[in-house]
């Protein structure tokens, strides 16, 4: 047993503890994996988790949610801007109860699915969340990034592109603390800058702006638009939720939960909606023009010179700051499959092998954002819809008690209760509501305002059959 381990004394031997000493310093390679953080490692304050996840969202990316509201759901600016609020709040709202858990448990997000999923179940779970994240989400923020410097500098697509996915790459391979030290310096530039561009954004736009019905995917009228666009802000907020804590599991045991919740949470909700709703009111700016063309010029339109050129370099900062996260937590749920990495820096190990693939596949997908960004979101939220159903009934049933977490890591330990859950009301919900270029259900087809309910029904389908099969289980090894 690591002699880190004896400071916890609540913590089984079954439990692996993280080996090496790493305390609070910045620049050193954060040791281990997936395992427990012992208490005597523990360092930190729930306020830290404000700009964490403040700075990750003021992005182009969470600008861009807002604008495809508009310009391709054909909503208007206050339809889309009411979405953006609902589906942001509900992201939030889970992810806050997830990153409340952290400082009791002291493991990662998707190694506490272990205790619904089993084991070898959790593979499900963790394998998406390891493609969404470490390579899906590093490419789509890396496209955006590195547009913003081509912009800025002139510099091609390609040593754009580069220069974004280096400084990301060595954000995460270096691990907890640098990205917490990075989100916490990146907030202050990336907070006035930004506050600065909405101002200019919001007075050069046209509120009154109605639903248009020639925008490409403008079937159903405004409550489709509405619930489309309450959807894909759902997808961008809750896409956040299964790492939420990553980066709360090193807070002392001891922390407040309500405001571990509170800050992550109010991060997240504070920094989605004001850029989404910006994003709506640019569309709105009179010679926007978003097809065919690269989306953060539009910007320049809104505001001065100096304004925009800060911005673009505020995008790209803002790129990096969300991808040190997607490279960081996509790590940590590939080694949650289990593989065996025999080094001590596995973790670090991991990420920048994450960090190439993602290159790859933003170096061959540089078409910009648009309809494929919106299937991209929408689809984050049909896996992690049904997971949140499982995960939120699985710690109901059990009261919030898992013993003494040895569930997390034992490889005997089933649960096919929570694979089922997930992989049904995944595809029903899917066939039924899916609502977008690749598919579209049935009952959307027939009633176009429904617009895509997917997330809201697969969360609640799969709820209820986590509920029935493990019910009675999970009964008796509670008594």
């Amino acid at each position: 047993m690591s002699p880190a381990a004896v400071e916890s004394p609540g913590v089984g031997t079954a439990v692996p503890v993280r080996e090496g000493l790493y305390g609070e310093r910045v620049v050193a390679v954060e040791p281990g994996g997936v395992e427990y953080i012992p208490e005597g490692e523990r360092h930190g304050r729930p306020l830290q988790l404000f700009w964490t996840w403040m700075s990750p969202n003021l992005e182009f990316a969470t600008v861009f949610v807002g604008c495809i509201g508009v310009y391709l759901f054909g909503g208007s600016f206050w339809e889309v801007a009411l979405a953006a609020i609902l589906g942001t709040a509900l992201g939030s709202i889970t992810h806050a109860v997830l990153s409340s858990w952290g400082p009791r448990f002291g493991v990662p997000q998707m190694v506490q699915g272990r205790a619904a999923f089993g084991f070898f179940g959790n593979i499900l779970p963790a394998g998406l969340m390891s493609i969404t994240a470490g390579i899906g989400w590093f490419a789509v923020n890396s496209v955006s990034g590195t547009f913003a410097l081509s912009a800025l500098f002139g510099f091609s697509y390609q040593v754009s592109l580069v220069i974004i996915v280096v400084i990301q790459i060595a954000i995460a391979f270096f691990g907890h603390n640098l990205v917490h030290r990075w989100e916490r310096y990146a907030f202050i530039p990336l907070a006035v800058v930004f506050l600065v561009a909405c101002g200019f954004i919001f007075g050069h736009s046209n509120l009154s702006y109605g639903f248009s019905a020639k925008a490409p995917l403008a079937f159903g009228g405004p409550i489709g638009a509405f619930l489309l666009t309450a959807g894909t802000a759902f997808g961008y907020a809750c896409g956040w939720n299964p790492y939420a804590s990553d980066y709360t599991r090193y807070l002392p045991s001891l922390s407040s939960r309500f405001w571990t919740g509170f800050w992550a949470g109010a991060g997240v909700f504070v920094s989605c909606v004001v850029l989404e709703i910006a994003g709506a009111a640019l569309v709105t700016v009179a010679g926007t023009r978003w097809l065919g063309t690269n989306p953060t010029v539009q910007l320049e339109l809104a505001m001065p010179k100096v304004v925009f050129e800060a911005t673009l370099f505020c995008i790209a900062l803002g790129a990096v700051s969300a991808n040190a996260l997607n490279v960081y937590s996509g790590a940590m749920s590939f080694l949650t499959l289990g593989i065996n990495i025999p080094s001590h820096l596995r973790r670090a190990i991991v990420a920048l092998g994450f960090g190439v693939i993602g290159f790859i596949v933003a170096y061959t997908g540089n078409n910009g954002p648009g309809s494929k960004y919106e299937n991209f979101l929408l689809v984050i939220s049909y896996w992690i819809g049904p997971w949140l159903g499982v995960v939120f009934v699985d710690y109901l049933l059990r009261r919030g008690r898992f013993g003494d977490e040895s569930v997390f890591y034992d490889r005997r330990h089933s649960n096919w209760a929570g694979p089922i859950a997930l992989v049904v009301g995944g595809v029903v919900s899917i066939y039924l509501f899916s609502n977008q270029a690749l598919y579209t259900g049935p009952l959307p087809l027939r009633i176009p305002q429904l617009g895509d309910l997917t997330f809201l029904v697969s969360f609640v389908v799969a709820g209820l059959i986590y509920y029935v099969l493990a019910r009675g289980r999970l009964a008796r090894s509670q008594a």
